[in-house]
């Protein structure tokens, strides 16, 4: 959704309170795309706090699907997103038009409300996904997942790096 910071500026002082739908249907992330299952409406406070400067607050709740980094089955990660921003479109400082440039969610005086949510989504992604703390995997072979069904691959594949420790476990076997 679009919201036009422009009107709210008019008058010094205003705040505006705004329930927006979060619209997107998948987001982006490192190159895997993450499905919305479920999100809930945007509040959001705008204020004018003088001299073309901004405040955006608000806060959202939304569940993405993202794969489980062992077996690749989706899984419901849920996000609760609180953000606050302050926008400065005094452009005669050569830094705040640099900042401005570098936010993708404001367009001249547009605010994008849902790259605003989905820059924050990002913020608060987590570093690894598990769809249980026991997931065994896929396969190493053949790609079965190992938590639904077995294979008939062999299963001692041994990692070369780890052969000299291999062969110091096998000489105290005998012990």
């Amino acid at each position: 959704m679009i919201i036009n910071l422009s009107e709210i500026m008019s008058v010094k002082g205003q705040v505006k309170n705004i329930q927006a739908p979060f619209e997107l249907k998948s987001i982006t992330y490192s190159g895997m795309e993450c499905l919305v299952e479920r999100s809930s409406q945007v509040d959001l406070t705008v204020s004018h706090t003088g001299e073309r400067k901004v405040e955006i607050e608000g806060e959202t709740e939304v569940d993405l699907l993202i794969s489980c980094n062992r077996c690749l089955g989706a899984v419901k990660v849920p996000f609760k997103i609180n953000f606050f921003e302050k926008l400065d479109f005094n452009l005669e400082d050569e830094d705040a038009v640099n900042k401005l440039k570098e936010i993708n969610y404001v367009n001249e005086y547009d605010l994008d409300l849902d790259l605003l949510v989905q820059n924050a989504i990002i913020l608060d992604f987590p570093m690894k996904v598990l769809c249980s703390n026991d997931c065994k995997g896929l396969c190493n072979s053949c790609g079965t997942n190992l938590n639904k069904d077995l294979c008939n691959c062999e299963s001692t594949s041994l990692d070369p790096r780890m052969a000299a420790i291999q062969d110091i476990f096998n000489e105290f076997k005998e012990v």
